[in-house]
């Protein structure tokens, strides 16, 4: 049996084409997807930012699906294995794991109508919530949580938000959720009214400064320019998290001025399954307004031209089946 998919033929070309159901092995389940969300790693890998690990990968890593056999919903991520052994998985830290594996990098993901991923890597998902708004919380929401627990924002902490996507727009709302003001700066007009809207106490350009110092800051924005401006702004002891697994070059800091005073430049990479399991039930016990522009599995080049252009409100998605 065959089935629609979207492979990444060659850098700078998405080609829609027929493939064959893959098979689960030892270990492994067959989900047949309902929505995969579209991230701004997609467009990475897309544009050759990202190496290809494999050709014709299909790409896609937040995936909502039921297991064929069990009909059990489930989410499948961008972190698809580890080897549990190595000295990170041990402490704890296995989104480090030198022999980690990605969905939708090292083994096809979801822009096609079934995917094989690990048992033990998958999430369980709640039966009674839309399949589009579950999406974007298994990398936008898991990797801006992981971004907040980087930043180290102290209890009623300020925090900046610089670029306001998917993953801004959720992590915007957790923050304000444990009670912090943020000052979101971001290029996009209407990114700006999304993030007053949902509750942001400034919304400015980019490059601007947020009407306070602050204690934390999350670049989501792939733009190095914006570290210095970013710093600038941090308050003593503030730390600056980089959310993205793509930056253009950082321009040369200036230590008094970027660095001194103990701020603090932080990389995020990947997450853990404890991040994303900790994430879902926070959004169990608090329920977050998830913005999303749908397209149909067809138009899956559509929406990532659109989301490299910034024409996105919230998360892209792609509706594949039911």
């Amino acid at each position: 049996m065959d089935m629609n998919a979207w492979v990444v033929a060659r850098p700078g070309t998405l080609e829609f084409t027929r493939l064959p159901v893959p098979e689960a092995g030892p270990g492994e389940v067959l989900v047949r997807v309902e929505v995969c969300g579209v991230c701004r790693t997609d467009l990475h890998l897309l544009e050759g930012e990202l190496p290809p690990h494999r050709p014709r990968t299909v790409p896609g890593h937040q995936a909502v699906g039921r297991i064929v056999g069990t009909g059990e919903r489930v989410g499948v991520a961008w972190l698809r294995s580890t080897d549990g052994t190595c000295q990170y998985c041990r402490r704890g830290n296995e989104n480090l794991c030198p022999n980690s594996t990605y969905t939708g990098w090292d083994a096809d993901g979801g822009y096609a109508e079934y995917l094989v991923a690990s048992s033990d890597y998958v999430y369980p998902l709640p039966d009674d919530y839309p399949a589009e708004k579950l999406a974007p919380l298994l990398c936008a929401g898991i990797i801006g949580y992981r971004s907040l627990l980087r930043a180290e924002l102290p209890p009623g902490g300020r925090l900046g938000i610089y670029g306001f996507g998917a993953s801004a727009h959720l992590t915007t709302q957790v923050a304000i959720k444990r009670g912090a003001t943020v000052h979101v700066l971001t290029r996009s007009e209407e990114a700006r009214k999304l993030a007053l809207s949902l509750g942001a106490a400034s919304a400015s350009g980019a490059y601007e400064q947020p009407p306070e110092k602050l204690d934390a800051a999350i670049l989501f924005a792939p733009v190095g320019d914006l570290v210095p401006t970013a710093l600038e702004a941090l308050d003593r002891g503030g730390t600056l998290a980089v959310a993205g697994i793509h930056l253009t070059d950082i321009p040369v800091l200036n230590y008094d001025k970027h660095l001194f005073e103990e701020r603090d430049l932080r990389s995020v990479t990947a997450n853990t399954r404890e991040d994303g399991h900790a994430f879902l039930e926070f959004v169990a016990d608090h329920p977050l307004t998830v913005e999303t522009t749908p397209y149909p599995l067809d138009q899956a080049d559509r929406a990532l031209t659109d989301l490299a252009n910034g024409r996105v409100r919230g998360a892209a998605v792609l509706r594949i089946g039911t």
